[in-house]
């Protein structure tokens, strides 16, 4: 009976990584910014629970920088012409761990624009979406942004961070929403 048993477990053993991996999460575009705040919030779930994670073949790791939940990959993917195998996500972004010792070339070729370049810490960005949306559920007013960001941080020596942050937020006081649909200051890269 105990083989029975372990049938599952040694088949899923076998099976390639793709195989657990969902289709809908389109991690490269997420990564690099060609998504929205509906297709990153399609991994809340897999942020909230590490055998989500470990389905998709993210192998959680432990937490070297307190802000952010990272996972080595074991399919490494290309994103901003780069491989990667190791991926963090903080709150509404998510990036890809790079090793690039200096994060600035990458900025200059995204064309982003430096927030802040000074004792060894790098922080570059640029907004590439915002757009006026309604939330279905409660008629609210917010904006949906999409910003491409390239950093550097003391946690991870010799590494680029670079990513996406997906967000919603409600409009400042005495700020009217423009149409709905929303206008676009960038295209997202390619």
């Amino acid at each position: 009976m105990p083989t029975i048993r372990l049938f599952p477990l040694l088949l899923a053993a076998t099976l390639p990584t793709a195989a657990f991996a969902d289709p809908a999460i389109d991690l490269p575009a997420l990564i690099e910014c060609r998504q929205g705040v509906s297709d990153f919030a399609a991994l809340a779930p897999i942020a909230a629970d590490p055998l989500k994670a470990v389905a998709l073949g993210w192998r959680p790791l432990p937490q070297g920088n307190l802000f952010m939940n990272e996972y080595m990959l074991n399919t490494p993917l290309t994103v901003f012409g780069h491989s990667a195998d190791h991926i963090a996500m903080a709150g509404s972004s998510i990036v890809a761990i790079l090793d690039l010792a200096d994060p600035r070339p990458l900025a200059k070729t995204l064309e982003l624009e430096t927030g802040y370049d000074a004792d060894g810490k790098f922080m570059a960005g640029r907004e590439l979406l915002s757009r006026d949306v309604i939330d279905a559920r409660t008629g609210e007013a917010l904006i949906e942004s999409v910003i491409l960001s390239v950093s550097n941080v003391k946690s991870h020596p010799g590494k680029t961070l670079a990513g996406c942050t997906y967000s919603l937020d409600i409009p400042a006081e005495g700020e009217a929403p423009a149409a709905a649909s929303g206008t676009s200051k960038d295209a997202p890269p390619a």
